[in-house]
């Protein structure tokens, strides 16, 4: 099943009468790809169809070539370049079956299978180390002061959270990927800066792992307690010395260089309501990131039937293209959103996981709600 009924609605202007999805079934047809897509898609198709602009899509096929492209053989003309990756921009982007997509593109399935893989491959390879990296010295100062002057949280470089993406029963160790929701998926996490950009994704692991596991086995993790978010010579925060910090939700464990919020199950203090106000507003960035993602590329949404090898591969490669989009300022269409209100698996809750917290965490966040607190303070007696 997917969104969009494309194979009934997108035929030739002045063609003949709308006739069952087989009309564009011929595997030699390619009428549909040259002449309505090539010349006569209208910036609003790209747009809906491709969740990218025409200069976009042409941009991330020259980038592409290095990994795609491919020499005619004796026995048959090599699919153009752009030709595949359209197939697997509309897969990403639909998640219609692959039956679909064939027909509609005058290819077999299996070629429709393959155009997705490597299309996710070579946007991992090539795309990745441009678009989706840790960031420079330069980018941590900005990011820092982008959390400071939008959300009020100083010291704050970017947000971390996960994200369920559905997935049909694997053939082998079923058990693990049943989240805490009841459904099977594979558990992604990712970090973005204060633009809602991803700089560190770690995807594919069964739905029951805890959060505080995927994190001690990414990336960020490693950077963060090898002292990436230091800064030298460090920076003072009310009298202390502090480098710059990451946002987590409650299945995190909370250090000195990643903050999570106070339990609301306790009996809570003034100080510590403000740091929970102020964190989950600050926080919401990466919730918001997740947001676009699936809605822009909504294979992540309804039940991946890709192999398990391929499924984190995509996910990446959608971080990726989300990325892209951003960065070259596509827009986003707010009724993409729909479809992720709607959706069939509801995204399980955050787990506490207070196990591996540590005492500098906790003078941390304890100079925080200090902070806040006088904050809110002040500005009851300016109201005043």
């Amino acid at each position: 099943e997917g969104g969009m009924m494309i194979a009934q609605t997108s035929r030739p202007v002045g063609g003949p009468p709308a006739r069952p999805t087989r009309v564009w079934s011929s595997i030699e047809s390619t009428d549909w790809w040259e002449r309505v897509v090539m010349r006569e898609f209208q910036p609003s198709d790209w747009l809906e169809k491709f969740r990218m602009t025409k200069e976009t899509f042409f941009l991330l096929c020259g980038k592409l070539k290095p990994r795609l492209s491919r020499q005619d053989t004796r026995l048959r003309p090599a699919l153009p370049l752009e030709k595949r990756v359209a197939v697997a921009l509309w897969r990403l982007a639909s998640n219609v079956e692959y039956r679909t997509i064939s027909a509609l593109f005058g290819v077999g399935r299996s070629t429709v299978c393959k155009c997705v893989r490597d299309v996710c491959h070579a946007i991992v390879l090539l795309l990745r180390p441009l678009y989706l990296r840790s960031p420079s010295e330069q980018e941590l100062e900005d990011a820092a002061r982008l959390f400071a002057s939008r959300w009020g949280f100083p010291h704050c470089v970017g947000a971390v959270g996960s994200l369920h993406v559905p997935i049909i029963a694997p053939s082998s160790n079923t058990h693990s990927y049943w989240n805490s929701r009841g459904w099977l998926s594979v558990v992604t996490q990712g970090a973005v800066n204060g633009l809602g950009q991803f700089w560190d994704v770690c995807a594919g692991f069964p739905g029951s792992t805890e959060h505080s596991a995927i994190l001690q086995n990414s990336t960020l993790w490693a950077r963060g307690c090898d002292g990436f978010l230091l800064h030298e010579p460090p920076l003072d925060f009310m009298g202390r010395p502090l480098g710059y910090l990451m946002l987590g939700d409650a299945g995190y464990p909370l250090k000195s260089w990643l903050l999570k919020s106070f339990p609301e199950s306790g009996a809570l203090s003034d100080a510590q309501r403000a740091f929970n106000r102020k964190l989950e507003r600050a926080r919401g960035v990466v919730d918001e990131a997740f947001l676009r993602l699936r809605a822009r590329w909504q294979c992540l949404l309804k039940r991946n039937d890709c192999r398990m090898d391929v499924i984190p591969t995509m996910i990446l490669a959608c971080c990726v293209l989300h990325n892209v989009c951003e960065v070259h300022g596509d827009e986003f269409i707010e009724h993409w959103e729909e479809a992720v209100r709607h959706e069939e698996s509801p995204q399980p809750a955050d787990e506490v996981s207070p196990a591996s917290d540590d005492h500098d965490g906790e003078e941390v966040r304890a100079l925080f709600c200090q902070y806040f607190l006088q904050q809110e303070n002040q500005q009851r007696t300016l109201a005043c």
